[in-house]
């Protein structure tokens, strides 16, 4: 057995972003639903498409057909149409606690998305950089997307 002393930098994984929209809060929500939801995508355009209950205790999850999927996480607290919070082990297949938050407020005109992911736990090592890669590409497709509808309107 192999014992090796980990800091706290080793088990926690902190990314906060902040995204603004041309568009309303309202708009701009329905669009982020939206994309952590049916839209979803990976950074290179693949489609990943996922299941988003938008209700409290409501689960986020990868449905592959047959039973098989993936258990991304609960939403842990929904305000429509300025917060998503949500717990769970999101992508990670390892003992981890996950809480993602997305906070949304009308400022100037715009809607400000302020998204923050924390993890705690035996976090894969490297792996915040492809976290925050894939985060920022959510908020960004959520971004175009509110946009794109606010146009229409």
């Amino acid at each position: 057995m192999t014992n090796t002393a980990q800091t706290m930098e080793d088990v926690t994984l902190t990314v906060v972003q902040e995204t603004r929209v041309k568009a309303p809060l309202h708009v701009t929500f329905s669009a982020l639903l939206d994309q952590l939801g049916p839209s979803n995508e990976k950074p290179d355009g693949t489609a990943m498409p996922m299941t988003l209950e938008a209700f409290p205790g409501g689960r986020w999850f990868r449905d592959l057909g047959n039973g098989d999927g993936h258990f991304w996480g609960n939403v842990q607290a929904i305000r429509t149409p300025s917060l998503l919070e949500i717990a769970g082990p999101l992508f990670m297949s390892a003992p981890v606690a996950n809480n993602v938050q997305y906070r949304l407020t009308e400022e100037g005109g715009e809607t400000v998305i302020r998204f923050r992911h924390t993890g705690f736990g035996l976090v894969p090592q490297g792996m915040a950089f492809n976290v925050e890669t894939g985060w920022a590409y959510i908020s960004e497709q959520a971004r175009k997307r509110a946009e794109a509808m606010a146009a229409k309107a």
